[in-house]
């Protein structure tokens, strides 16, 4: 079974709302026709109704099962209002211009209880998307640092077909603190729990495997190491590791010379700044012909992800899926 395949199935055993507050566009309302046809969630658009009834029409969308709420309607906003303004420490009446935001009020309905995830950023940039989500649904526990993390399925790896990896944070921190970096690595281990077909095993990135060579960027991942086995230990969190050590059997036999339960077999990644993590998941994109599914954003109390400016409907269908998949 593909890991899209997987994920339609647990989204249609679960049935979660997905809400997009961008419904003005055609991707998203394109996207959530999708869910709807392969029964894998129920889509909340956000937009007025006559606006995007016209946008089906001229894209020739079908709206049937597609929930359409404009948040200057929605019954509950006073309340979402001064709850907003409770929790933020402001006057009811700015809480209440904030709320009607397209992406507060999404995040206000993951908040509430009256959706599950949101999935935005087509037309929002990442910074307005994050700090919509931070200020609504709130970080997950123990967690302050939003990062993202990219699902690559590789078409071949060391004998074996379709092998997923996650590597993270490729896509919001540019250079991570040590104490962020063990907050993205925490993150990611429990996104791998939910979303990965067996127990993740993550690997903390460096040019250097165990000290092999000497440097503060060194002393960084192994200060984010400690720090997240001191929150977790009883996951399989290991390093500093080079790729290489991280991912092959053999290699890892010759650089690590004791036991782990990461070494050789790593199944997500964590790289110590912004610039290899992105570099990396563009590398094994193009170059071995892997699929990239995300950014999908993490750290959060519930699931919310952004979206590349230039994403098309399938790339909106499959990062909700991956949100649903957490639920």
């Amino acid at each position: 079974m593909s890991v899209m395949t997987r994920f339609i199935e647990r989204a249609r055993s679960r049935q979660g709302r997905v809400v997009f507050p961008e419904g003005h566009d055609e991707r998203i309302v394109s996207a959530a026709r999708q869910l709807v046809e392969q029964q894998a969630a129920r889509p909340i658009v956000l937009g007025k109704r006559e606006d995007i009834e016209m946008l089906a029409q001229e894209h020739a969308i079908c709206l049937d099962g597609i929930e359409i709420v404009n948040p200057l309607e929605w019954p509950k906003l006073n309340d979402y209002a001064a709850d907003y303004a409770r929790r933020r420490h402001m006057e009811d009446r700015i809480a209440l211009r904030l709320v009607k935001k397209p992406p507060v009020f999404g995040g206000m309905l993951v908040a509430q209880g009256d959706a599950d995830t949101m999935v935005a950023g087509v037309e929002h940039a990442t910074a307005t998307v994050i700090q919509a989500a931070v200020l609504t649904v709130g970080y997950a526990p123990g967690i302050r640092t939003v990062s993202s993390f990219f699902l690559m399925v590789l078409p071949a790896f060391e004998g074996r077909s379709e092998v997923p990896l996650m590597f993270a944070d490729c896509g919001v921190n540019i250079q991570p603190t040590a104490e962020q970096l063990a907050d993205i690595a925490l993150s990611t281990y429990a996104t791998a729990e939910r979303l990965m077909p067996e127990p993740p095993r993550l690997a903390m990135l460096s040019f250097s495997t165990l000290g092999s060579a000497a440097h503060d960027d060194v002393h960084k991942v192994t200060r984010a190491l400690e720090l997240a086995r001191q929150r977790r230990p009883d996951a399989a969190i290991d390093g500093e590791f080079q790729a290489d050590a991280a991912l092959v059997a053999r290699v890892a036999a010759k650089k690590v010379k004791r036991d782990s339960p990461v070494a050789g077999r790593a199944n997500v990644l964590v790289f110590p700044d912004l610039d290899s993590g992105n570099i990396a998941y563009k590398l094994t994109q193009y170059l071995a012909g892997a699929r990239a599914f995300g950014p999908v954003l993490q750290g959060f109390a519930r699931p919310v992800s952004d979206l590349s400016r230039g994403a098309t409907a399938d790339d909106i269908f499959a990062t909700s899926l991956i949100c649903l998949a957490q639920l």
